[in-house]
């Protein structure tokens, strides 16, 4: 990308989207698996546990099980998946349950 080149973020626009019930109790699940595929993926890159980041030495205090996050990193996986329910819907898309048999 060219230095003088300015990049404009254009996200598709939720903020009308109500989510039913049952896809808001979702949110907290897939929260839960975004952290862990990106702690895996940080693994898998050679990141570890350490108390402060240190990206030269590849340290961070967030590889650690989801329900030891920090409450403002949990709310962030919330939010990335919260949009993305409601991008689902915005294009059209329904997600349903199957009925277990």
């Amino acid at each position: 990308m060219e230095k003088d080149r300015e990049y404009i973020p254009r996200p598709v626009n939720t903020e009308h989207v109500q989510l039913p019930e049952d896809l808001i109790s979702l949110t907290e699940k897939i929260a839960e698996n975004i952290h862990n595929v990106w702690a895996y993926g940080r693994m898998q890159e050679g990141w570890r546990w350490g108390e402060v980041r240190d990206d030269r030495l590849k340290l961070t205090p967030c590889v650690v099980p989801y329900e030891e996050l920090p409450e403002n990193e949990k709310e962030y996986d919330r939010r990335t998946a919260m949009e993305s329910l409601k991008l689902i819907t915005v294009l059209g898309y329904t997600i349903e349950k199957k009925e277990k048999k």
